[in-house]
């Protein structure tokens, strides 16, 4: 579980930004799923999906996302796990292979999701996105509430994760615009 707990350079919740807001969403909760929830909404909510707001700054860090309160879906995803973590809540990353069609037709790549480890349900995906017409995440323990089902050629990796994938850092590092984003998303093939 200790994995699950570290503060890396990416999910760096040691930051003054993380720490504080990991402070202040935790308080007046009674349980790590009371926690664990503010801490999902608040990302899903108070964060801009990057691909729905066209932002011209790519973040991958979470004191990144958290300071410019924007970020792709994986970005979210550091984010949440950041504030967890800081909570001392278990969290992984995990992600679903999915058709790109919303932004380039035939082109399918990873989304970024969260697993929680909850003390009084165990492992938990959550999917901190954003909700817009027809996305709808929800915190609905232990049902999941996903932002997308997989469909045709499309699938869950299942595995859950201590840190985000190579492939996924490595694009947030070196694509800094939307467009550079949309034209080069992380994708991994089964």
């Amino acid at each position: 579980m200790n994995n699950y707990l570290e503060s890396t350079e990416i999910i760096d919740f040691h930051h003054p930004l993380v720490t504080a807001k990991a402070q202040e969403l935790a308080s007046r909760c009674s349980s790590d799923t009371e926690i664990a929830k503010k801490c999902f909404e608040f990302v899903r909510d108070k964060i801009r999906h990057s691909g729905d707001s066209k932002d011209s700054i790519t973040t991958y860090r979470a004191s990144d996302v958290l300071k410019y309160k924007t970020g792709w879906c994986y970005a979210k995803s550091h984010l949440l796990a950041a504030l967890l973590r800081a909570n001392g809540i278990p969290a992984g990353f995990t992600y679903q292979r999915l058709s790109c069609s919303e932004y380039e037709e035939g082109v399918y790549c990873l989304h970024g999701l969260n697993w929680i480890h909850l003390k009084e349900y165990g492992w938990y995906r959550v999917d901190a996105r954003g909700n817009k017409e027809g996305v709808d995440a929800q915190f609905t323990p232990p049902i999941e509430k996903l932002a997308f089902e997989v469909g045709k050629n499309e699938y869950d990796l299942l595995d859950n994760r201590a840190e985000p994938l190579d492939v996924v850092v490595d694009t947030l590092k070196n694509c800094k615009s939307y467009s550079q984003m949309v034209a080069n998303f992380p994708d991994i093939e089964k």
